[in-house]
């Protein structure tokens, strides 16, 4: 593997996680040690109060390219991955969750598109081809489904899935969305997303696998914390407080085909 610039970074927030990390930085290890691409692997510590640091401490060295961001304050978990994502060096930069509800395997099917064109692949729990072991209860399905449609209709139309943990920007979206990232709860999916979408980076949705876990701590609460966000996102686009301008034509990035017609052109 090359040791130069890495082509993929893999971020993972980290909060009390001391447990659940060891089986997901060996998943992660297992699947990266395979690929023919240069990669690097940073857990971002958000503050732990148990030993989170230590069991990554102890990985270094056995997980190849393994390193630790600790911090000693609890920035939330949008805070953190913000963190992870500017200090990353790699051309893609891939969020996952600790409790490794999506392998990092499915970054595979990411490649396509990136290599296509997208600046942003999402991956999505909501859409044909997703598979869902075991599906989530009927009540947060129908609580996600309602939260969803007030999403798309203020700010994402047609992404069905803002809030699964495994999504990736190219190098050039991630340095100029995350700094103007203001949400450090669960709403701040939808800004980074809502902010792409507004620079006119590209996105493309596409199915994972995801492994639902029983012990998942996202509270119900939680839903409504993001809609309440959901409404500020949308009130500082609004009022320009981000300082871009959203939707304008003249930054639009057109979709990866119509790129890809324009350098055919541009070379006759």
């Amino acid at each position: 593997m090359d040791s130069g610039k890495p082509y993929l970074s893999v971020i993972i927030p980290a909060y009390n996680e001391a447990k659940r990390l060891p089986v997901t930085l060996v998943d992660i290890d297992k699947h990266l040690s395979q690929v023919k691409f240069a990669y690097e692997i940073i857990v971002v510590n958000d503050g732990s109060k148990d030993d989170t640091a230590a069991v990554v401490r102890k990985f270094i060295g056995l997980v190849r390219y393994l390193r630790l961001i600790d911090n000693d304050v609890n920035k939330g978990k949008g805070g953190v991955v913000r963190q992870g994502m500017l200090e990353a060096k790699g051309t893609y930069r891939l969020f996952t969750d600790a409790d490794n509800s999506t392998s990092v395997d499915q970054f595979e099917k990411m490649i396509p598109y990136l290599e296509e064109g997208y600046d942003v692949v999402v991956g999505s729990r909501a859409v044909r081809g997703a598979e869902l072991v075991p599906p989530q209860p009927w009540y947060r399905q129908i609580s996600g489904r309602v939260g969803n449609l007030i999403i798309q209709s203020l700010l994402l139309p047609g992404i069905w899935d803002t809030q699964c943990g495994f999504k990736c920007f190219s190098e050039r979206s991630a340095e100029q969305v995350f700094p103007l990232q203001r949400v450090n709860g669960w709403g701040f999916d939808v800004e980074i997303l809502s902010l792409a979408k507004a620079m006119g980076y590209s996105i493309k949705e596409m199915p994972v696998r995801w492994v639902n876990n029983i012990e998942s701590r996202v509270k119900g609460s939680a839903y409504l914390k993001v809609l309440v966000e959901v409404i500020k996102i949308r009130l500082w686009l609004w009022r320009g407080r981000y300082g871009v301008l959203e939707s304008a034509p003249e930054r639009a990035a057109p979709p990866p085909s119509s790129r890809s017609e324009i350098r055919r052109k541009s070379k006759r």
